[in-house]
């Protein structure tokens, strides 16, 4: 049979249109199987501020950037490096400081008062006392924590806006970053990671953590341990934020069956006895969850509610 060019040229369409349609479905059946995406994490750790610091993330430069933060403002706010801002400034009690030391002295006394109090970055020579400081505990006579308490509170401490001085009203005043420092340098390092156009970190600082965006899709994991126990009891799942948890069983000492902890109470001088065994604290700043993980383990589980009232960013978690 002979077919004309007309014909011929309806047929190869034909054919051509036929091949196309076996070949999809083809692949509709049998898709083609791609060696899975591998989704790998870089992970890094340092010991910086007296704990020990790991960063997670699918980018291998932020840790790098973390720790390079980290590190420059432990130089400003540690109380144990000799010559930090905070050390020359009690031992002064006037500097002129950074621009960093400025803000964090000014937000710590913000939140004082916020907490009626109970986060205060004066109870330094408190500390002090307690043996927190050079790890020679002791419990001091009750005349001599009256007669540090006179030392003691934010209100003592003067900002002159116009030059970045701060100064201490009353000889002898310490100050003790140990409570917001680090949440500090966590959003620090945030920011510096974001301006790298990193989305994606997970920063544990010891009793602390920071999840920066989520990972590959899920928000990033955080394993909770249970107060006084070396034990699991549950998860956080966290994006773009801070957990920080405070516990009697971080730093402390036993007399006889009496554990004396190292958050002090401004208000008494004595070791926080709110009957708390450990708070986690979530907020989207670091700085805050610090900072007030602190503070609702002096206040106590009442108190706390309300001051999650009043912050409505927080999550307040207490074990008892």
């Amino acid at each position: 049979m002979a077919f004309t060019p007309k014909t011929r040229k309806y047929l190869v369409a034909f054919l051509i249109i036929g091949w196309l349609f076996t070949l999809i479905y083809s692949f509709l059946r049998h898709p083609p199987q791609y060696p899975p995406q591998v989704k790998k994490l870089y992970r890094d750790n340092r010991v910086l501020m007296g704990t020990f610091w790991e960063v997670t993330s699918p980018d291998k430069e932020a840790a790098g950037i973390v720790f390079a933060e980290t590190s420059r403002l432990e130089q400003l706010l540690s109380k144990y490096i000799p010559d930090s801002e905070i050390s020359r400034l009690n031992k002064a009690g006037k500097l002129k400081v950074s621009p960093d030391t400025f803000y964090i002295i000014k937000k710590s006394r913000e939140l004082c008062s916020a907490t009626g109090g109970a986060f205060d970055i004066t109870v330094a020579p408190l500390v002090d006392l307690w043996g927190f400081t050079d790890r020679k505990f002791r419990v001091p006579e009750a005349a001599e924590i009256r007669e540090v308490l006179t030392r003691v509170g934010s209100d003592k401490i003067i900002l002159h806006e116009n030059d970045n001085v701060v100064e201490f009203k009353i000889p002898g005043m310490k100050i003790d970053l140990g409570g917001i420092a680090k949440g500090y340098a966590l959003d620090c390092a945030v920011k510096k990671l974001k301006a790298k156009n990193i989305r994606s970190c997970l920063i544990n600082a010891g009793g602390q953590v920071y999840a920066l965006g989520d990972k590959f899709g899920q928000s990033w994991k955080v394993a909770v341990q249970g107060a006084r126990k070396a034990e699991i009891t549950g998860a956080l799942e966290l994006k773009n934020q801070s957990a920080s948890t405070s516990g009697d069983y971080q730093q402390y000492f036993l007399i006889g069956n009496k554990r004396y902890c190292h958050i002090i109470d401004p208000a008494t001088g004595y070791p926080a006895q709110a009957g708390i065994a450990s708070v986690t604290v979530i907020s989207g700043s670091g700085t805050e969850a610090d900072a007030f993980s602190t503070a609702v383990f002096v206040l106590g589980k009442e108190k706390a509610k309300t001051l999650a009232r009043k912050f409505n960013n927080l999550e307040i978690k207490i074990t008892e």
